[in-house]
């Protein structure tokens, strides 16, 4: 329901002028955290929403609350829509607070903030739990204007292999998983994905971009971050969990991990993935007789000389 949320923050600061991340989370019916989340959304990306520290502080709209929806700028509007995603538009809802959106707008900021809301998407399940906050790439502004304006991009990259290249890229869509900015694009060897963080410098070549009628960010997404999430985690065991650990494991490891069906006895069949056989053996032996791991054996195997080194070290 972010679409939702993010036009009833934009009408609280109108009326009130000045409101809390508390205020917002209790109106709204949701965690003060998300409210922070979306309030910093709002004004990182473009918005006249700025915040003021200090025990009277809170977030304001610039203009003294005199800024309404239709007086939004098209850089605003392409932003509004950006913060919201292609996943504001999947349910019926959230359509609908979306078509709302497109009538408050100047009829020539329109097609543009249409093309914003099919641009971006926004994962908020990171790739692993993680107390680093990163900062926004230096390069993600100029890719955000390419992909909203459906310019081709020129980059300069480096790959995960170190290996630095030049490219020429035809942008389609912009996905943050959790912290991490990725561009979707085309290019001369086909579609793919480049950390935003990798750009080494980007550059507009104010050539127009060609988008397929068909594309969907959504679905282009799901499957790079699947092929992402075998790479960072390319080693999967396979375990029986006690039904009780299972809500555990899933704060654990996350994507890392697949829930599979109950077995007769109660235990619960789960799939978890990891970097290699040692960090998932060390993963799991804190949960003991709780998770029974089937294979790998080396992971067993691993488990067991843990095992046995504990009980030689604190006795039985």
């Amino acid at each position: 329901m972010r679409a939702d949320r993010l036009v009833a923050i934009l009408l609280m600061l109108q009326q009130r002028q000045k409101v809390t991340a508390d205020e917002v989370a209790e109106e709204l019916e949701i965690s003060p955290r998300t409210a922070r989340r979306d309030l910093e959304a709002l004004g990182v990306a473009g918005l006249p929403v700025y915040s003021v520290a200090g025990r009277n502080g809170g977030w304001r709209l610039a203009g003294g609350g005199r800024t309404d929806l239709s007086g939004l700028t098209a850089a605003e509007a392409q932003a509004l829509f950006m913060v919201a995603g292609p996943s504001a538009a999947t349910t019926p809802e959230l359509k609908g607070a979306l078509r709302k959106l497109v009538r408050a707008l100047p009829e020539q900021f329109r097609p543009a903030a249409q093309h914003a809301a099919s641009s971006v998407l926004i994962d908020e399940r990171a790739w692993e739990r993680s107390a680093i906050r990163r900062p926004a790439p230096p390069m993600l502004a100029v890719v955000q204007q390419a992909v909203v304006q459906c310019q081709q991009l020129h980059l300069e990259y480096t790959a995960r292999s170190r290996e630095h290249t030049q490219r020429l890229v035809e942008p389609l869509g912009l996905a943050a998983k959790g912290s991490v900015w990725y561009l979707v694009a085309d290019t001369a060897a086909g579609r793919r994905s480049f950390r935003v963080d990798r750009i080494a410098a980007a550059s507009l070549t104010g050539r127009p971009a060609t988008r397929p009628a068909d594309f969907d960010l959504g679905e282009a997404w799901a499957l790079i971050a699947d092929q992402v999430e075998q790479l960072r985690a390319p080693v999967v065991v396979h375990a029986i969990a006690l039904p009780r650990l299972v809500t555990i494991l899933a704060f654990v490891f996350g994507g890392r991990l697949t829930v599979g069906d109950t077995l007769a006895d109660g235990r619960v069949e789960v799939e978890i993935r990891g970097h290699s056989l040692e960090s998932l053996a060390g993963e799991l032996g804190g949960f003991g007789a709780g998770v029974e791991v089937l294979s790998p054996v080396e992971v067993r195997r691993s488990l067991a000389r843990v095992g046995c080194e504990l009980t030689a070290l604190y006795g039985s």
